[in-house]
């Protein structure tokens, strides 16, 4: 500020008598602090927008099913069909219409259930109640609520309700309590039910509609892509840990060898998506009662699989010092390993994505198991007279602090191997249930020829990972 009027300059705002007064620099200094907030606020969101469409096209959507239901309110001939409760098809729009078009569809269909079901047992209740007499009808009323909601409520505690039906049970009790209390007061209260129930079908089949024909997001779509993205970035993970270890020139971004985590962190979305899949329709590849639970148990092989490199990642960070005569002994063989891990990995990707049954995975698990076989030999020989000798040569003297953390990442690399053996018979599992198409013979000769070059690519990466080894 003394700057300021040392230069001559002030800065003022006119006021609405006509006039002004000097603003402060700690004003200013908020208001830009609070410009600078809104504009990153709106930078963000524009973000996400841009680089998740499928988000705002949901929005989008979202604001088309809620003008369509809300023309029940502006039309008076609409509005006279449905009467006074044309608010709880906007309610149940908001309330139903979800991301995914399984999980619409499973709002709808438990809205619509527990609604029907407590309808009509809160007007059968309420029959009986008022041919009780009004002596008995508040206290059969009262008797019901506390028996019904009571076992509604346990309900929810059941595994296989809570995980497909819960919000159904909520919908049932809300609504049978609602009917049961409003009717002791209410004479026409199978008009009010008959309008509610018309009004929650009005709701629930615009958003069924709006979410399947307008762009729809399919959940067991998300749950295919999702599984096929982790097991890549599994792949991709293992293989920049193993030659950020052994190699001092390895160019791997953080971002990929953290990649392990999306594994890690995907179980609830995947249990749910899982969920929500079971009530969509046949779509694309998939068809109505396609084995989603089998998907679940991938994304659990997947997990086991990405907490060893979890472990292996920590055990490469370590800072025990580890012998380079030690590193250039196992350092090929671990890469060995760690390629062939990898592609079994990266092909089972392929098979799900393609969803072709598996005909070259047994003959890549064995070469796995062969590299296996070469690291536990390659242990083995640490008790051997020859790595004495040749530790001997080098002049130097390996104490067993040296020998550890080398040991450790072995361990953990074969781990891996088992690991992934196991998930490549979950993969079988799914393509058996889900009944993948056998490849052609034109499928079958290009997999024959991919494989012979694969071979050699794989051999050709083995040499570079070799001479990058003998330079560390």
């Amino acid at each position: 500020m003394a700057a300021d009027k040392e230069r001559g300059v002030e800065w003022r705002i006119n006021l609405g008598d006509g006039t002004s007064r000097v603003v402060e620099a700690e004003s200013r200094f908020g208001l830009q602090r609070f410009l600078s907030k809104v504009g990153g606020f709106f930078q963000r969101a524009w973000r996400i927008g841009v680089n998740e469409p499928k988000k705002s096209i949901h929005c989008v959507k979202v604001g088309v099913a809620l003008s369509l239901v809300s023309l029940f309110y502006y039309m008076r001939p609409l509005y006279e069909g449905v009467g006074g409760n044309a608010m709880w098809a906007v309610m149940t729009v908001v309330v139903v219409f979800e991301y995914t078009v399984g999980a619409t569809l499973s709002k709808s269909v438990n809205r619509a259930t527990g609604t029907l079901l407590a309808g009509a047992l809160g007007v059968g209740v309420h029959w009986v109640a008022s041919h009780a007499g009004e002596r008995f009808e508040p206290i059969i009323l009262q008797a019901s609520v506390f028996l019904l909601a009571t076992a509604a409520t346990f309900s929810r505690f059941i595994p296989s309700i809570k995980a497909r039906f819960d919000y159904g049970a909520m919908i049932f009790i809300l609504t049978f309590s609602l009917i049961s209390v409003s009717g002791y007061r209410v004479e026409k209260l199978f008009e009010m039910a008959h309008h509610r129930l018309s009004t929650i079908a009005i709701g629930t089949s615009i958003c069924i509609i709006t979410t399947i024909v307008f762009c729809p997001v399919w959940a067991g779509t998300e749950l295919h892509n999702l599984i096929i993205n982790n097991m890549g970035k599994l792949s991709d993970s293992l293989d920049g840990c193993v030659a950020d270890y052994f190699s001092s020139n390895s160019e791997t971004s953080d971002k990929t060898l953290q990649g392990y985590k999306c594994a890690l962190n995907s179980k609830a979305a995947e249990e749910s998506l899982a969920n929500f899949a079971r009530w969509e329709p046949a779509h694309g590849k998939f068809n109505f009662g396609h084995p989603w639970s089998e998907y679940v148990k991938v994304g659990a092989s997947l997990r086991n699989c990405a907490y060893c490199i979890e472990a292996l990642n920590g055990s490469m960070n370590s800072k025990a010092k580890v012998s380079d005569v030690f590193k250039k002994h196992f350092g090929n063989i671990c890469v060995r390993l760690s390629n062939k891990s990898s592609a079994v990995l990266k092909e089972l990707a392929v098979v799900m994505s393609t969803m072709k049954k598996p005909t070259k995975i047994d003959f890549m698990v064995e070469e796995m198991k062969s590299a296996v076989q070469e690291l536990e030999n390659a242990l083995k020989s640490l008790s051997k007279q020859s790595i004495q000798t040749a530790m001997a040569k080098a002049g130097e003297v390996v104490t067993l602090v040296e020998v550890v953390p080398l040991v450790t990442v072995s361990s953990l690399l074969i781990e891996i191997a088992a690991r992934t053996e196991k998930l490549a018979g979950t993969v079988n599992g799914v393509a058996e249930k889900a009944e993948f198409e056998a490849e052609t013979a034109e499928e079958a000769k290009k997999g024959q020829k991919s494989k012979g070059g694969n071979k050699i690519g794989q051999e050709d990466e083995e040499d570079k990972a070799m001479k990058t080894l003998q330079k560390v």
